[in-house]
């Protein structure tokens, strides 16, 4: 009996001791195995965690105006950015040992293990907010056990390289919210249209519900199931030492007012005038278009969502139901900044920019760049030439030019330079252009970034095709004493975390001759002037009525368009109309609609904004000229307009009498008849 105990006992022992080596040879491969897993995941070094972030675009008054974000809509923001209920709620809810683990929780696991063991399955979950991050940012949603391994490796390499701070930062920034938000700066618009860092405990409660089932928890989908969980979440924070109850209770009780989904619908401003900004950072950045609209940039431009309104109101007004189309660019002229730009009438049926990808062929808008330059030299607003339907012969004599006059109406007598600008006549511009020497005009259209022009007579008729936002930039310096730049779009550009990429500086340079380009702007004005009328009414007579401050410009027409372009001390715009293919206008109907939408626009855009003059430069005098002879008014001629000059340069001779201005004039036209004049300086013959 004593010897069978005593075998007994020994069998015991043994046992314990070989349970005992056992555990302890398992605990030495288990501490081997992390051990292992530790340095390998060290070894690996700190996974990306980049995610694709919506690009914002923002105003020059810091409002958005659009978003690129691929197929998420996600917005990262800081941890010191993000309300600390929100955290408090998350790890509450979704991992309470969150600030004590590794990144994971062995417990949970084996909890997960045997209930899925049991349920012969791997529905049972026990991730931890690390493990989602992970799953969230490299792996994919399926229920398999390499899945879930592969996710364990991710989190221990994402704990052993950023602080829990990083990777909850990381983790609200990435987890799905439902209705297209991911990240809890999106959540926070979609749901409470406000910061995530302005949430209230009640919202961050109610939004830290969500991750679990985004369909099934949502608050718009089913409140009282999206309130129950908020209720248990608010619970949990007190018990894991969050909140007191006092605090719990009011949240429970805090009436919460979500934003309607439909609300919500971001309005694209300016559609066009983002694309030439996308075009121009894939450039200046070196991005593709999809890295740009998923990198989370902040790009802010220089569109003022207030103007762009009014100029998408005013296509709209004004363009007839049918395919006839149209572009308008603004800028403004004292920094070059590009504040409004319609590139058709609807972008959603073509994306396609009159405003920067057309070319047209810009008829008399051109004739004040010719002008400007007959001032430098020695030309005034008083300078007569004839009007009347005239042959041009140049390139020695080889070749004829016969253009007309609108309508084939002729003054028939002598005429100044600010009432042919007015009325547009040709036959001045053309003899204008070969009297200063075809040239001139060559060498300012590149300046003013028109391109290179053919040296022409027809160039003074705007013969040449340029874009609707070159041609409007090409009037900037009438606008402010004869600075020039390009265009400016794009202000200055940030990365997700706030790092200056680009930024733009006005770049604006003394390019024009200050006193003459006040005198131009001035001639410019007398397109809206009455007084200025003679054989024709000036060419903006029709929409006088509808401007109530300074204004100067050049309209502009040819068989297929219409242009306008005019200018305040604060705005330069202009407008195109016409047809995308080779169509002809209707003068009669279509072709006033350029005017209208210029007018339009110009006084409601700047509506409320100061009626300011045109700044007068030193050295310039203003007198009251005759607007046929270019002399001194006086009772003799009465009707006399006022006409700015150089000091020096004003007439100082006064109308005649009839019968004595009769006479002046049958010498002036046998002495400066321009044909005359023309083919002796070129040496041809008098017959």
């Amino acid at each position: 009996m004593q010897i069978s105990l005593s075998r007994r006992k020994k069998r015991r022992i043994r046992l314990f001791r070989f349970m005992l080596r056992s555990i302890l040879l398992a605990l030495i491969l288990f501490g081997l195995f992390v051990l292992g897993l530790l340095s390998y995941t060290r070894m690996q070094g700190p996974p990306p965690i980049q995610v694709s972030q919506t690009t914002v675009l923002y105003g020059s008054d810091g409002a958005v105006i659009g978003e690129d974000q691929g197929d998420q809509n996600r917005y990262w923001v800081s941890f010191d950015e993000i309300s600390p209920f929100v955290s408090d709620a998350t790890v509450s809810i979704e991992d309470r040992k969150f600030y004590q683990h590794l990144g994971f929780d062995p417990v949970r696991i084996g909890g997960a293990v045997i209930a899925n063991i049991k349920a012969g399955s791997s529905a049972q979950g026990a991730s931890t907010i690390t493990q989602q991050y992970a799953r969230n940012l490299y792996l994919n949603h399926e229920k398999t056990w390499s899945r879930k391994w592969n996710e364990l490796v991710y989190a221990l390499r994402l704990e052993m390289n950023y602080s829990k701070e990083e990777i909850l930062e990381g983790y609200l920034n990435t987890v799905y919210y439902g209705h297209g938000a991911y990240g809890i700066e999106a959540a926070s618009n979609y749901f409470y249209n406000k910061t995530s860092a302005d949430l209230t405990l009640a919202e961050a409660a109610m939004l830290a519900g969500i991750p679990k089932g985004p369909s099934y928890y949502s608050p718009i989908v089913d409140f009282d199931r999206a309130k129950s969980r908020q209720e248990l979440i608010l619970t949990s924070m007190v018990e894991n030492g969050y909140l007191s109850k006092g605090e719990a209770d009011a949240a429970k009780a805090e009436k919460l007012v979500f934003v309607e989904a439909e609300a919500k619908t971001s309005e694209m401003i300016g559609p066009y005038f983002q694309d030439v900004v996308t075009n121009q950072l894939t450039k200046l950045l070196d991005l593709g278009a999809d890295e740009l609209e998923t990198g989370g940039y902040h790009i802010y431009t220089t569109l003022d969502p207030k103007m762009q309104k009014e100029a998408e109101h005013w296509v709209q007004q004004e363009m007839p139901d049918s395919d006839l189309q149209t572009s308008l660019v603004a800028i403004d002229p004292k920094t070059g900044s590009v504040r409004a730009m319609v590139g058709g009438v609807n972008y959603v049926e073509s994306t396609y920019n009159r405003a920067t990808q057309s070319e047209r062929e810009p008829g008399s808008t051109i004739k004040p760049l010719l002008y400007y330059e007959a001032l430098q030299h020695g030309f005034t607003a008083a300078s007569t030439f004839m009007s009347e339907k005239t042959e041009f012969t140049y390139d020695e004599g080889r070749q004829t030019y016969s253009p007309t006059n609108f309508n084939d109406h002729y003054a028939d007598d002598f005429i100044t330079m600010q009432q042919a600008l007015a009325v547009s006549d040709n036959i001045f511009a053309i003899k204008t252009h070969l009297f200063i020497g075809p040239d001139k005009l060559v060498t300012l259209a590149d300046t003013l970034g028109l391109g290179t022009f053919n040296d022409v007579p027809s160039l003074a008729l705007g013969s040449q095709a340029v874009s609707l936002l070159d041609l409007t930039n090409s009037y900037v310096p009438f606008a402010n004493n004869g600075l020039y730049g390009e265009p400016q779009f794009i202000t200055k550009v940030e990365d997700s975390e706030g790092t200056v990429l680009y930024e733009q500086e006005p770049q604006l340079q003394p390019t024009l001759d200050p006193a003459s380009a006040f005198l131009m702007t001035e001639m410019m004005t007398g397109m809206f002037d009455p007084a200025l009328n003679g054989y024709t009414s000036v060419t903006g007579s029709s929409v006088v009525p509808l401007l109530h401050r300074p204004v100067a410009g050049k309209s502009g027409s040819t068989p297929n368009d219409s242009w306008m372009v005019g200018f305040t001390p604060q705005l330069v715009t202009g407008v195109w109309v016409g047809h995308d293919r080779d169509q002809k206008l209707d003068q009669k109907s279509e072709g006033p609609i350029s005017k209208k939408i210029w007018a339009n626009f110009t006084e409601h855009a700047l509506e409320g904004k100061l009626k300011l003059p045109f700044h007068e430069p030193e050295g310039v005098v203003k007198v009251d000229v005759d607007p046929q002879s270019g002399l001194l008014a006086n009772d003799a001629c009465p009707g006399g307009v006022p006409m700015y000059f150089k000091a020096g340069t004003e007439p100082t001779s006064s109308c005649a009498s009839a019968e004595e201005q009769e006479k002046l004039e049958e010498q002036k036209q046998e002495k400066e008849r321009f044909i005359d004049r023309f083919k002796k300086w070129f040496g041809q013959d008098d017959h």
